[in-house]
């Protein structure tokens, strides 16, 4: 990692923190707060598995999927309440967001780590809550104050500084 590098994730990591503190969520709910950060561990751990595993194809993504879709269904029906779909619309919702956006999203980070620039993806990885928060102002849910604002500068410069570093020819030693 380089300098720059590693300033870029700091300011990433800052602004993803501020959205969190300016949602007034920050200790609302301990055990979230833990879960929240195991889920980030096994996502960090799951990322660096995945560059050593670089020789098996992406298409095993469906094997982890399928599992944690067969998991997370067991956890909701010893855990949870069900509340299914009503209608046809929301089934489709459904199964759109899982074949869609979680899906794809399963398929381009494991060719991202690799194939990709893994400390550049690691950095931009932050801007995940600000396309999060953008998406609840964009719906009326949230209002754009000054706080997501400044975290906004913070994610994006932060993910700049860090592919800047990435993009730049290292001189030989």
């Amino acid at each position: 990692l380089r300098p720059r590098q590693i300033l870029g994730a700091v300011l990433g990591f800052a602004g993803a923190g501020v959205l969190v503190i300016a949602s007034g969520q920050m200790g609302a709910n301990p055990a979230a707060m833990a879960l929240a950060f195991l889920g980030a561990l096994t996502w960090a751990g799951y990322s660096v598995v995945s560059r050593l595993m670089g020789k098996v194809p992406s298409e095993a993504v469906t094997l982890f999927c399928a599992a944690t879709a067969i998991l997370s269904a067991g956890a909701h029906f010893v855990f949870e309440d069900s509340a299914w779909p009503v209608s046809a619309y929301g089934w489709a919702s459904v199964v759109a967001l899982g074949l869609g956006p979680v899906g794809i999203a399963f398929f381009t980070w494991d060719i991202g780590m690799k194939r990709g620039d893994i400390q550049t993806l690691g950095a931009a990885s932050y801007a995940a809550p600000l396309l999060s928060t953008l998406a609840l102002i964009g719906a009326g849910i949230n209002a754009l104050t000054p706080a997501l604002a400044a975290a906004a500068v913070l994610i994006v410069a932060g993910a700049a500084l860090a592919a800047s570093a990435s993009t730049a020819k290292v001189a030989p030693d």
